[in-house]
């Protein structure tokens, strides 16, 4: 019996010490996913930033609002445009920040928009010590459309929305809120932030320790986001009824096109003014169909060769060889955007406000 009793009271102890180590590597494994993302050096980015390139042919307002403890940076874009079509909000995807789209909303300027873009928590130019979590981004756009409410310059404009990735979350998720939204877009929008959370962690760790590792994510999440831990893009299409659009590349190994993707729970949505459209050809992956042809062919030709070097290297490139490698790239094809993809959306919106 006294064995019997060791031997139970070995089990819990380990049971107990199994079950801390879990939840301990949880918050070490979402700290980790979610860091803090900050603008990279401008030496070694090929894409076009706002200061030096379009600052002196844009200008824009600077504006901040608070979502959770942290204050967000706002910018407007295309606030002198004499007739605005309306406002268009941008919600941006993981390990970037507004700007790493700023040639999209520049093409939104010039086709008459009003653009309201942000940083979203622990990114670019705003605070926060991390991203938080996959919800975290409806929760920052739903305080922008708060913030853009409050302010007379920007809430006489009939609201459309546009989002990627993380973003493309966030503009289905928010309608799960209460805003006067015209219409939005989504683009590589995941549906369920848990189910996102377990392709992830299958990629991470194998598909066997995603199974163990499913509960603590969706308890850590529960704990983070509490009463919105469950916020999700099909309840938000579905109750909002207005025009959504729902673009996703069919080749998209990140948000997996055929698991995850708002556009393979086209089963669940209920709302008649949902459209869906899948985005097909060799560059129809994540991110790679908002360049034309010509860019990701140049991008491609010039990854290889940047992997060439590194391998010479040993994988450490010197800041030196480095920095000169990227002075030869031609910034023109690199930033050179997928009009037809832009132009869709553009109609899509059109469409919406002047029904």
């Amino acid at each position: 019996m006294k064995l019997l009793k060791r031997f139970l009271l070995i089990l819990l102890i380990a049971a107990v010490l199994a079950f801390t180590l879990l939840c301990v590597s949880t918050v070490f494994i979402m700290h980790s996913q979610f860091p803090r993302y900050d603008y990279p050096d401008r030496r070694f980015y090929t894409y076009y930033r706002y200061d030096p390139d379009f600052i002196d042919s844009y200008p824009r307002e600077n504006v901040q609002f608070t979502s959770g403890e942290n204050l967000l940076q706002g910018y407007i874009y295309g606030a002198d445009n004499p007739d605005p079509k309306g406002l268009l909000v941008f919600a941006h995807g993981l390990t970037t920040a507004h700007e790493g789209y700023i040639d999209q909303l520049i093409w939104f300027v010039d086709q008459g928009w009003q653009v309201f873009a942000y940083d979203a928590t622990g990114s670019g130019t705003s605070e926060g010590s991390g991203t938080v979590g996959l919800v975290q981004s409806a929760l920052d756009l739903d305080a922008a459309l708060t913030f853009a409410e409050s302010d007379d310059r920007l809430n006489a404009l009939p609201v459309c929305l546009l989002g990627h990735s993380w973003g493309g979350y966030a503009v289905t998720a928010v309608l799960n809120f209460d805003h006067d939204i015209t219409a939005a877009c989504s683009l590589s929008g995941y549906a369920y932030p848990i189910e996102m959370l377990d392709v992830g962690a299958e990629f991470t760790v194998g598909k066997p320790l995603a199974g163990v590792f499913h509960p603590f994510a969706a308890g850590y999440n529960r704990i983070v986001f509490g009463d919105n831990a469950g916020l999700n893009a099909v309840d938000g299409i579905n109750k909002s009824g207005i025009p959504v659009l729902v673009m996703h590349g069919e080749h998209d190994d990140f948000v997996v096109y055929d698991r995850v993707s708002i556009l393979s729970k086209q089963a669940q949505i209920t709302n008649p003014r949902a459209e869906f459209v899948t985005l097909t050809g060799e560059y129809a992956t994540h991110n790679d169909f908002f360049n034309s042809d010509a860019s990701n062919e140049y991008i491609k030709a010039w990854n290889e060769q940047s992997n060439e070097l590194a391998e010479q290297y040993g994988g450490k490139i010197p800041d030196d060889v480095r920095e000169s490698l990227y002075s030869q790239v031609d910034r023109t094809i690199v930033n050179d955007i997928n009009k037809a993809l832009l132009e869709e959306i553009d109609d899509f919106y059109t469409g919406a406000i002047f029904k």
